[in-house]
């Protein structure tokens, strides 16, 4: 299947590891000029090499970003217009909060959780917009939680500001329909990710128990039986990124292998 990214400018935030750099990766693979971002360039720097040599493209290019500062969200979205023009895709990304119960976080923590959580979100949506109305097309990919359809134990923060990206999502997806602007929002379940093996230690830590036997655990919570793989994960963004989904817009979805039961 053709999805028609080759020559779009794409910015996938939080991308120098994990999902975000599956998400880039896939992007490259497609032909799209990909910009990647984090804070960390060294490790920017090295995905970035590595996507190239694994995709055959060249266009692929990073910028630092610390996603809750506003100023370093403009010059990103600038970055990516002056490099290609314009905006064609945003991937909206970023690392989870910390994990704990209501007790436990003060007001500067939930106030940390909601700038890299939810208003960088809206930030970088506000910034690539214009781009994408001034070109008749545009497609968002929100990248939340599982959390989206049912709460996660000790992960309130979390569960908090993933339900607002979807709200986010829904309403302004409603607002852009007419300028073929497509917004949708995806969640991860438990992907083989550094993010999940820090949130099972955790969990073994609390529990008195080995990192292997809460994973095995999990696992068994599964329908399909296992951990997903980065790549799988990506391939769902991707697809709703493109040019191929012309009409999905203001969804939000889980991918997941079945693990969460909610309708």
């Amino acid at each position: 299947m053709d999805l028609k990214l080759k020559g779009k400018s794409v910015i996938v935030a939080a991308s120098s590891k994990g999902l975000g750099k599956a998400i880039a990766l896939k992007f490259a693979e497609e032909g799209a000029h990909v910009l990647l971002s984090s804070r960390n360039e060294e490790e920017l720097k090295q995905t970035v090499a590595e996507i190239k040599q694994k995709s055959g493209n060249e266009n692929v290019r990073y910028e630092t970003c610390d996603i809750t500062d506003a100023s370093q969200i403009k010059r990103l979205v600038e970055t990516a217009i002056e490099w290609n023009g314009k905006v064609d895709v945003l991937i909206n990304n970023a690392g989870g909060p910390p994990a704990g119960t209501f007790d436990k976080f003060s007001d500067h923590d939930w106030q940390a959780a909601f700038e890299l959580n939810l208003l960088s979100f809206i930030r970088l949506t506000r910034e690539v917009l214009p781009s994408m109305k001034e070109s008749g097309a545009g497609r968002i990919v929100n990248i939340a939680s599982s959390s989206i359809k049912q709460t996660l134990d000790n992960l309130i923060l979390s569960n908090t500001f993933r339900a607002g990206i979807v709200g986010l999502s829904k309403s302004l997806s409603q607002e852009v329909a007419e300028d073929n602007i497509l917004i949708n929002t995806v969640g991860p379940g438990r992907i083989a990710t550094d993010r999940v093996q820090e949130l099972d230690e955790i969990q073994a830590d609390k529990q008195n128990t080995s990192y292997e036997q809460i994973r095995n655990k999990a696992e068994s919570s599964i329908p399909i039986g296992r951990y997903g793989e980065p790549e799988e994960f990506a391939n769902m963004v991707v697809f709703l990124a493109s040019g191929t989904n012309t009409y999905v817009t203001g969804q939000s979805l889980v991918v997941d292998g079945g693990l969460v039961k909610a309708l």
